[in-house]
């Protein structure tokens, strides 16, 4: 199956980063792992999962899983919690015994969750958190409960992962590194040269940033990544506007409809911390006359379904591959492994994959 074939792909946990800023950083940059996924890596992690599932007795279906989502209107964390509910029930635990509750981007909402989950006794907790800086709070109380925890998507500090491993507790992050994304994101551009990039003719990159939360890592590394990927590969940039649009596609095309009528013509690319706000950006460059690939350049992340199409088209420059199958999946490993008494590394690694029109077909196929 080939949503397998891409799911399966484990990465190294990156080194640290520099705080985010609209010029990029100058951090050496984080090592990039293989972006191809083959069959013959696909067959050993299958293995794993099915040996992790055996390892669980059969039991599974008893289990009771609770799965707090950050806000359900996410389209990558909607593809998210499709893929992990549906890997769950393939490994054995049953649809009813698996409840999934939607924080409404409201911290105090999905706390007030969190604690239902406890007093309800769930074997199992699996957390995308509305704010990350909420985690040692949270940890505390599900350690306190003494159930297994396993963080997703949203990464909580180095300081709160060292707690776990100082701890010895079962609790464990499964996620993508954001600076990779961000690198991705800048080599798209970079790859293009400054001839095809520099419309102005100033010899610089002129560009514009659109931020997820300011809250979110994610956002940060994204932010800084893609800026610094361009200036290792020696351009020069400027920052015409950074702008924080949460995710958003409607905040997403208001803030580009802005920046391109203050800016015009000098605005060459687009950068998104994610493909809704992408998506927004798209029908705001379209509104102002422009067109991608001939007088102004536009990435994302994550892949949706729809940004994928429009890479083919060429109506969006490039995105990054949020692999959803590979994290939703190893989370549900990971909580798996928890149950089963087998324990996990703190920090669980997949990889990002560059997406451009020479292999956006084989990515749009991977999601069907």
């Amino acid at each position: 199956m080939k949503k397998k074939l891409v799911s399966v792909v484990l990465a190294a946990v990156m080194g640290m980063a520099l705080l985010a800023g609209c010029g990029g950083g100058s951090a050496a940059p984080a090592e990039q792992p293989a972006e191809e996924k083959t069959e013959e890596a696909a067959e050993p992690a299958e293995t794993a999962a099915e040996e992790t599932a055996e390892a669980a007795g059969g039991e599974l279906a008893d289990k009771k899983v609770g799965v707090c989502i950050y806000q359900f209107a996410d389209n990558f964390m909607t593809l998210f919690r499709g893929e992990l509910e549906r890997y769950l029930i393939e490994q054995g635990f049953a649809k009813e015994n698996i409840t999934i509750v939607d924080g409404a981007n409201d911290q105090a909402t999905q706390s007030g969750q969190i604690d239902n989950f406890i007093s309800q006794g769930v074997d199992v907790l699996i957390i995308n958190l509305v704010n990350s800086s909420s985690a040692s709070t949270v940890t505390d109380k599900v350690v306190a409960a003494n159930i297994p925890l396993v963080y997703i998507n949203r990464e909580p500090d180095e300081a709160e992962q060292q707690r776990w491993t100082d701890n010895n507790w079962n609790v464990c992050y499964v996620g993508c590194d954001a600076r990779q994304s961000g690198t991705f994101q800048g080599e798209i551009i970079a790859d293009l040269g400054l001839d095809a990039i520099d419309f102005n003719g100033n010899g610089k990159i002129d560009y514009i940033m659109i931020e997820g939360d300011p809250e979110n890592i994610d956002a940060a590394y994204r932010t800084e990544y893609s800026v610094k990927a361009l200036t290792d590969a020696g351009f020069e940039v400027n920052c015409l506007d950074d702008q924080v649009g949460m995710w958003d596609q409607v905040k997403g095309n208001e803030l580009v409809n802005n920046s391109l009528s203050q800016y015009g013509n000098d605005v060459e690319v687009v950068f998104c911390n994610n493909d809704a706000m992408a998506l927004g950006a798209l029908q705001a460059i379209q509104s102002q006359g422009r067109t991608v690939g001939k007088d102004i350049y536009l990435v994302g992340v994550d892949a949706l379904t729809e940004v994928v199409q429009y890479v083919i088209s060429g109506e969006i420059t490039g995105t990054v591959f949020n692999n959803h199958f590979a994290q939703a999946d190893s989370a549900a490993d990971a909580a798996i492994n928890y149950l089963n008494g087998t324990g996990n590394e703190h920090n669980i690694q997949c990889d990002y994959t560059k997406v451009t029109a020479e292999n956006a077909q084989e990515i749009l196929d991977s999601l069907q």
